[in-house]
This record gives structure tokens, C-alpha cells and sequence, in this order.
């Protein structure tokens, strides 16, 4: 069993969660041990952004001492509930995956599906993503498909401002 080492405090973030944010890490940058080292923003920074990153949602990817990435853990409005996704990012802040983590209705789960997640792979912080234009609607999850859509775009304006500020 691979051993994950966390510089972060897990009471805020539930363990199914956390396992799944894991598990999602792992395979993606295909590594077996981690950390996940928190991104300090300060207040007036946080202020700018078009996301909330003065919680514990975004982090560092380390290995043996050395930055492979970034994760940004998000939850999103589905059309009764809300969704729980990560993005991780290359070191060059491109989207490696984004992933749909944790999913709490049966209509919609459409957007959890690899295929049509895919499509945001590769863009960077210079992108805006329009919904049934750059990444394809989905009939029968057209609230979540968009939701997911501007919570892609709202993580990548934020870590493009990070950037811009001397962040990343």
C-alpha cells in the first residue's frame, strides 16, 4: 500500500473525499507517494479571484521534494445538490484532468464521464471555455455540464491571476 503523506489537515475535507482526491492524484501524475502541500493566498489576493482559495481547495503536488503539479478542489451547484471535482494541473498550468469526484443526484451524471471531461484537458490559464462551443452540452445534464463548464473557466482565471501575482 502506498504510503501519501498530507500538509494539510484532513478535518475539513470528509475521507471519502480525501480518498478520492488521492486516488485521483495518483493515477494522474502516476505516483505512488505525495504530498499535498497547501498554497498560502492571502486575504487581498483571495479577493481578486474569481474562486474561493483561502480554504484548504488548493495545492502544491510534490514528490521527493519536487513540484509535478497543482490540484484544485472545488464543489459546484448541480440542479438540487452540489458535486465535488478536482482539476490538476501540470507544472506549466495547463490542465492535466479534471475529474468529477464525488456526484450526489442520479440526473446529470453524465459530466463524471471521462469522455466528455477529456475536453478540458490541455487548456491553460489564457483560456475562456464556452459551453457548447469549446466543450460539448450534454443533453439530460445541462445544469451540471454547465456548472462544470464556468467552475473550469473560474479555476483557470484564478490560477491565471495567482500567476500574474508572482503565486506560481
Amino acid at each position: 500500500m502506498a504510503l501519501l503523506f498530507f500538509s494539510f489537515s484532513v478535518n475539513k475535507i470528509s475521507p471519502r473525499l480525501q480518498e478520492k482526491l488521492n486516488s485521483a492524484v495518483q493515477t494522474t501524475f502516476e505516483v505512488e507517494e505525495f504530498s499535498l502541500d497547501l498554497v498560502s493566498i492571502s486575504s487581498s489576493l483571495n479577493g481578486k479571484t474569481a474562486i474561493e482559495l483561502g480554504g484548504e481547495n488548493f495545492f502544491k503536488v510534490v514528490q521527493n521534494e519536487k513540484l509535478i503539479g497543482y490540484a484544485y478542489l472545488g464543489e459546484a451547484p448541480s440542479m438540487k445538490d452540489v458535486f465535488d471535482y478536482v482539476v490538476l494541473f501540470n507544472t506549466d498550468l495547463s490542465i492535466k484532468k479534471s475529474k468529477v469526484l464525488i456526484y450526489r443526484e442520479n440526473h446529470g451524471r453524465q459530466i463524471g464521464s471521462q469522455r466528455w471531461l477529456k475536453q478540458f484537458i490541455g487548456m491553460g490559464v489564457d483560456r475562456v471555455i464556452r459551453y457548447g462551443e469549446d466543450v460539448d452540452a450534454i443533453a439530460g445534464a445541462t445544469i451540471s455540464a454547465k456548472s462544470m463548464t464556468k467552475a473550469v473557466n473560474d479555476v483557470l482565471k484564478s490560477v491565471g491571476i495567482l500567476k500574474s501575482e508572482g503565486i506560481l
